[in-house]
């Protein structure tokens, strides 16, 4: 495969960029692309095509899949809130997966590793996995759009006869990050101390370097239309990764967030979500959010992942320790 092109798209966001490395690395020859080239400073410092591609815009895909035979979907808008969710969340995901797979169609891709969420998991059956379905709750813009986008992926695969394989990944932290992602930035807050209360939501860690890798595993040994979760088995609560952090920091004398009474929090987050929709700025906690995920512990089984294609995460605890170091000694001083 190192002969032939091999594309990321949204290359310059968290796991694109890694990516990128990992297939540079390995002698590939890659073509990176993003919607702004304005934002490809760190990108161009890599030994890689850069070239523009927007996923509402077919026309830019077609030209940037030319001569591309593996493509790597990794672009895609990760919201959990906007004044207008249902365009700019729900369209972009769904619309984009379907020009993206039909200029590759027209380009003649070979192959698509198309990253997904474990979003569109069931997660009301529980270790969460593949073989148990989708989400059916309808309440998030966001995860309506991961769950329509990837059934929609492996429908447009078929119909296209483009070998298609799926990844899942969970809260993806770690470096290398030029930007900080949504996981990377809730990591930072821990660090910050701007947890103040356990809204008694569970998060699933993982490193970024370990969803690249499972992501190129996927794209070597993954089988057509299948899904592949790529996370840790078990889940951690925001007081847990406060507490994690307030060990291995205790100089930052953090303070471990106490448990809010569910009808306190949700008229805090009704209050921030009003606030939001003047200052346009995403509200730090949602109701519809807590709808979904107040109490839930999610586990995942990730034997599928491990057995097809070798997937072996860093723990959840380390992958978050290597993360808080990161931040700290390295993003502290941007």
């Amino acid at each position: 495969m190192n002969k032939e092109i091999l594309l990321v798209t949204g290359a310059n966001g968290h796991l694109g960029y890694n990516l990128t490395r990992l297939l540079l690395s390995k002698g590939h020859t890659v073509r990176a692309t993003l919607r702004n080239l304005k934002n490809a400073d760190a990108l161009n410092q890599l030994d890689c095509e850069v070239q523009h591609a927007d996923l509402m815009d077919k026309a830019s895909l077609v030209k940037a899949f030319e001569g591309v035979t593996h493509l790597y979907a990794v672009g895609a808008t990760f919201k959990m809130w906007s004044k207008n969710p249902q365009k700019d969340v729900y369209e972009n995901n769904v619309t984009g997966t379907r020009n993206l797979f039909e200029a590759a169609a027209e380009a003649g891709v070979k192959s698509i590793l198309y990253i997904s969420s474990i979003a569109a998991l069931n997660h009301s059956i529980l270790p969460a996995q593949e073989k148990n379905g989708y989400n059916d709750d309808r309440n998030s813009w966001y995860y309506k759009s991961k769950n329509d986008s990837d059934q929609l992926a492996l429908s447009l695969g078929k119909e296209y006869g483009i070998r298609t394989v799926l990844v899942l990944p969970s809260a993806m932290i770690g470096s290398v990050a030029h930007r900080l992602n949504y996981s990377n930035r809730l990591v930072w807050q821990i660090l910050q101390g701007d947890v103040p209360v356990e809204t008694n939501i569970s998060l699933n860690w993982i490193d970024v370097k370990d969803v690249a890798m499972g992501s190129y595993n996927a794209m070597q040994k993954g089988r057509d239309g299948e899904r592949y979760t790529l996370a840790n088995e078990k889940h951690t609560t925001v007081k847990e990764s406060v507490q994690i952090a307030a060990n291995l920091y205790p100089e930052l004398k953090l303070r471990i967030p106490k448990k809010v009474p569910k009808f306190l929090l949700y008229m805090v987050a009704g209050g921030m979500e009003l606030v939001s929709k003047i200052t346009g700025k995403e509200p730090l906690l949602q109701r519809h959010y807590l709808d979904m995920f107040y109490g839930l512990k999610v586990d995942y089984d990730i034997s599928k992942a491990r057995k097809e294609l070798g997937f072996n995460p860093t723990p959840a605890k380390e992958a978050l320790e290597n993360a808080f170091r990161y931040l700290k000694e390295g993003w502290a001083e941007r």
